[in-house]
């Protein structure tokens, strides 16, 4: 990675994002010295402009920010590392530096739901009710449904088979919960997957 420090007294802006959402936390610089370290430690470090020396992200909060990947813009000038935040990346308590909170798209908030209809245990609720006949039923629908995507994949029906998928992909987040997991374990599995 030839990156070119001339272009700003020997730094490079830094764009973070987390690898899992997309979603960019900070921005930050680094001079060579602060990209070494960055590439041997694993952690985010930056060449702090205020305090003109290295700062790892989280030295002293524990909110460190774990490399997955660095790639450097068309002009060699600029970095994007992407990350797994342990915890807030800004110093004021946000999710971000610029104020957004933490998002991951419609998936994540249905399981939102599912998570608090099942622990408040909303009677009227089919996830509920689902989720009280436990382990075994839950796995059974999952199954059905799974069944119903393949047989409806073979036919030409898109809406039928997209409803099916939305049939599947619901009751799996419901089998989730009930397990005790989260689509953040499952993906942490694949992105570590894609990785290696």
């Amino acid at each position: 990675m030839e990156i070119n420090f001339d272009k700003d007294s020997g730094l490079v802006p830094v764009i973070i994002q987390n690898i899992l959402n997309k979603q960019v936390l900070m921005l930050g610089y680094m001079n060579r010295e602060a990209v070494e370290k960055t590439q041997k430690d694993g952690k985010v470090t930056f060449f702090s402009r205020s305090k003109n020396r290295l700062w790892t992200k989280g030295e002293t909060s524990g909110n460190y920010l774990w490399v997955k990947e660095i790639r450097i813009d068309c002009d060699a000038d600029t970095l994007l590392i992407k990350v797994i935040p342990e915890g807030i990346t800004c110093h004021t308590g946000s999710y971000s530096c610029f104020g957004e909170k933490e998002t991951q798209g419609f998936l994540y908030d249905l399981q939102e739901v599912i998570s608090q209809r099942i622990d408040k245990k909303t009677d009227n609720s089919y996830t509920y009710k689902l989720y009280r006949k436990g382990i075994n039923k839950i796995a059974q629908k999952v199954g059905e449904e799974a069944v119903e995507l393949v047989i409806e994949a073979k036919d030409n029906d898109e809406d039928l088979f997209k409803n099916e998928a939305a049939d599947l992909l619901y009751h799996y987040l419901v089998l989730l919960k009930a397990k005790g997991f989260k689509l953040e374990d499952v993906e942490r599995i694949l992105e570590e997957r894609q990785i290696k």
